[in-house]
């Protein structure tokens, strides 16, 4: 009796390709996972995004880029992520400001001591005036208080263009008057911080980032006169509601 034949098998794919996928599917994760760890050139993705609009129109046209990333902001992720990276970034510009503040004070007297205040919003430079002004003057002459405008200047040029820097000149209680100015302590005031921002541009300061308020003897921060001369330099961001340390990052919005 004849033995029945076996039906042929349906070929099957070939055995490496099934580890071939496996291996192209790690690499792809494993390349997602740097992407979402990288900190990108916001100008060049921003080119990249306006060209693949213009070539596949995935966004609206009256849509930029960072409206659209913006209805991806709320992910608690990407709010952690952000913080981290920007606060970062920002606490930098701190340290570096610190830093020249630290090399300033060893080599000034007591009097002259540079503080820096830093809150959630912004940070400030306390300078005595004298450190800046000679006795009954309102222009720069000294070389140290050049030298010192001139470093913080090299830090602000790296500093994002999110922050102001407002210059506040400050007076004892004395019960200064003149008629010639500076008249009264209000021209003081205000002299002086005209005279730290014209310093500041020439050190290559955008001027409509800085700004000058005087407030003559109304805001005194002790009861010593010799400390409530002085002038602040205070960094913040232009929406106060922001704090300048953790700043949201346009790249980690875009990730979601």
């Amino acid at each position: 009796m004849a033995k029945n034949k076996c039906p042929d098998c349906p070929k099957c794919l070939p055995g490496w390709l099934v580890q071939f996928g496996d291996l192209m599917s790690l690499l792809l994760t494993f390349f997602i996972l740097l992407l979402s760890m990288a900190v990108m050139d916001k100008k060049k993705v921003e080119e990249y995004f306006n060209i693949m609009k213009k070539a596949m129109g995935f966004l609206d046209d009256n849509d930029t880029v960072i409206d659209h990333s913006e209805k991806h902001s709320d992910s608690p992720t990407a709010n952690e992520n952000k913080d981290i990276v920007e606060s970062s970034d920002n606490q930098e510009v701190v340290d570096e400001v610190d830093q020249i503040v630290q090399v300033a004070n060893d080599t000034a007297q007591q009097d002259q001591q540079i503080q820096l205040i830093q809150g959630k919003n912004e940070f400030v430079l306390d300078i005595p005036s004298t450190l800046m002004f000679e006795e009954g003057e309102y222009n720069i002459t000294r070389d140290e208080a050049k030298s010192f405008i001139r470093k913080i200047a090299r830090v602000i040029r790296t500093m994002p263009q999110i922050y102001n820097i407002e210059i506040m000149g400050h007076t004892s209680r004395n019960m200064y008057t003149s008629d010639t100015i500076p008249r009264d302590n209000w021209d003081v005031s205000a002299l002086r911080a005209v005279s730290v921002v014209k310093e500041l541009i020439k050190n290559r300061i955008d001027p409509a980032q800085l700004k000058v308020s005087a407030f003559a003897s109304y805001q005194p921060k002790s009861n010593n006169p010799a400390e409530n001369r002085r002038v602040e330099m205070r960094f913040y961001a232009q929406n106060t509601s922001n704090d300048i340390l953790n700043e949201e990052n346009f790249f980690d919005r875009i990730e979601q």
